[in-house]
């Protein structure tokens, strides 16, 4: 899955109450400000002194302070779009502004000092939805009246640091602008932009992983959580944007993932996803004694186009560690690339064995033409893909579920390029898919090398096939799971009806069912309605391509479950 784009509104002093203003740390190999940016001077000694006499946060991770709620602190307003890379991003942000002095507000009113948004613009239309946004965020700034604190607009994430041009200087809609490698830098861009001058800092980084940083979760009381593992991509796909947005590849210390997981179980929750760009070419280089590790092989019949990367401790080993934390704990990961599953992968050995690594990958196929696979610079051929899928099916008996993503209308894909992909669609029987019409990013390798010429109506069309393809298969194979007792981890309320609850299952299919009062399979408690955080067995009465309905059977724990089985 790609980054998003996030925004940030805020309102009020930008300073912490009572405090001076301090330089935030930048991430390292970073400079504080994009050249061409015209800024106010910064800081001068006296504020490093102070700081200085003050000490600095060390390497190790601290547990985020409470919410400040001093009178008169500065309220922020967040809003998140796109991936679950930009909810990670929207966390960390949130842990540095809390720890400066800031508030956080739910709503934008006449009391916020900032607006900020983390947006992801894959497509076109997504990018025209902000800035339509950023207009109204405009005029409610125009309309704040002068007694109160002046209404301010940010813009974080990846559009921030590839559309900082115009996010700055097209019709002047945003104050600050922060790339995904400078939220360090926050307090200090916030307290420039209180003077009414624009600030940015939109310069990657090539070790910044805000490892010593706990993100404070968005959702408080949120059974399950997202855990950045990873930052950046090596792998220049030609259709993708992310090399350029968020920079090279960089892995968080093992230590530092483990003691935020161990966090989270703390906290009641009970699922993690492990999350990155390529997790499975985690490497994580902290510990010196493992620095000269062999480089690990690719998948059969795939290839890259960077050198192996010889040392570090893998993702195999991560997540082992992190299987370990709380047995009562689902772990999940994404996105993993197809190339990083070789034969010997004990990757695909853990999901076996571990009761609470979920038996669901994502295998992200991209098209099933081996023509186009190859403009995309995917590394692999169609047979190549199929053969990895065979594997995986082999080497975990049981598998749930398969998930992808397609994309239609690439550059140069001809009617038969698009049958191959239907094709593949039918072959593999996928139960969960995101399938996007090619939309042109500048920067990659197709906007310089390649022509996007498949016409509009063509890729809407064939998006169109692939989708109805993907329902029909993927209805097919929730359908195999009518009938059976399906281990459900319960979200909450369904959205359509009180009386009924929502979870999803070991595949991350949502599985709904009645709200009744359960027996306990543990025999340790009186009968109950299932919470949030619950597991539940449910038996399968019906299927379709996005959802399974069943019948509660009784409440239990996810290791009983597993020995039952």
């Amino acid at each position: 899955m790609l980054p998003g784009v996030r925004a940030l509104r805020v309102t009020g002093l930008l300073r912490p109450p009572g405090a001076a203003s301090r330089r935030a740390r930048c991430g390292p190999g970073q400079r504080p400000v994009e050249r061409g940016v015209a800024l106010p001077a910064g800081p001068d000694l006296r504020h490093f002194l102070r700081a200085a006499a003050a000490g600095r946060p060390g390497p190790t991770p601290e547990l985020p302070p409470e919410p400040s709620s001093a009178p008169g602190a500065p309220k922020v307003y967040l809003e998140t779009y796109g991936c679950q890379m930009n909810v990670s991003d929207t966390e960390i942000a949130w842990a540095i502004l809390q720890k400066n002095g800031y508030a956080r507000t739910k709503e934008l009113d006449e009391h916020s000092s900032w607006s900020t948004l983390f947006p992801w613009l894959p497509r076109e239309k997504a990018e025209q939805a902000i800035w339509n946004h950023l207009r109204h965020l405009k005029v409610l700034k125009a309309r704040r009246p002068q007694a109160r604190a002046p209404l301010r607009i940010g813009i974080l994430g990846c559009m921030a640091e590839r559309l900082k041009e115009e996010i700055l200087h097209r019709e002047k809609l945003v104050d600050v602008v922060a790339g995904p490698d400078a939220y360090r830098d926050l307090p200090r861009l916030l307290a420039v932009a209180e003077s009414g001058q624009q600030a940015a800092n939109v310069l990657l980084s090539l070790d910044e992983t805000y490892a010593d940083i706990l993100p404070v979760q968005t959702s408080a009381g949120g059974k399950t959580a997202f855990v950045s593992i990873m930052r950046g991509c090596d792998n220049m796909c030609s259709y993708c944007i992310v090399p350029f947005t968020r920079g090279r590849e960089r892995s968080r210390p093992i230590a530092s993932i483990l003691q935020e997981v161990r966090m989270l179980s703390d906290q009641g929750v009970k699922e993690v996803t492990l999350l990155g760009q390529n997790v499975n070419s985690f490497r994580d280089l902290s510990e010196v004694q493992f620095q000269s590790v062999a480089a690990p092989g690719l998948s059969r019949g795939f290839s890259t186009v960077y050198k192996a990367k010889p040392g570090g401790l893998r993702f195999a080993h991560l997540l082992d560690q992190v299987s370990r934390i709380d047995p009562e704990m689902r772990i999940r990961f994404t996105s993993p690339h197809p190339k990083d599953f070789p034969d010997e992968a004990s990757v695909l050995q853990l999901i076996q064995e571990r009761h609470n690594i979920c038996k669901q990958l994502h295998l992200p196929a991209q098209s099933g033409s081996t023509r186009v696979l190859e403009a995309m610079r995917r590394g692999y051929t169609r047979e190549a893909y199929l053969e990895l899928v065979h594997h995986v099916r082999d080497s975990i008996p049981g598998v749930l579920s398969l998930s992808s993503d397609f994309i239609a209308g690439f550059c140069g894909e001809t009617e038969e390029d698009h049958q191959q992909t239907v094709s593949l669609l039918r072959e593999v029987r996928y139960n969960i898919g995101f399938l996007f019409a090619y939309s042109m990013r500048q920067k990659t390798r197709a906007h310089h090398r390649l022509q996007d010429d498949v016409p509009a109506d063509v890729k809407k069309r064939r998006l169109e096939q692939l989708i109805a393809t993907f329902r029909e298969e993927a209805a097919r194979a929730n359908g195999a799971l009518v009938g059976q007792a399906q281990l459900v981890l319960v979200e909450g309320p369904s959205k359509r009806s009180a009386s009924e609850l929502c979870g999803r299952n070991d595949g991350n299919i949502k599985v709904i069912f009645p709200d009744v009062e359960l027996e306990d399979a543990a025999e340790c408690g009186a009968p109950g309605r299932a919470q949030p955080g619950d597991y539940v067995m449910v038996k399968v009465t019906s299927a379709s391509s996005q959802t399974l309905r069943g019948v509660p059977l009784c409440r239990t724990t996810l290791s009983r479950a597993a020995a039952s089985h």
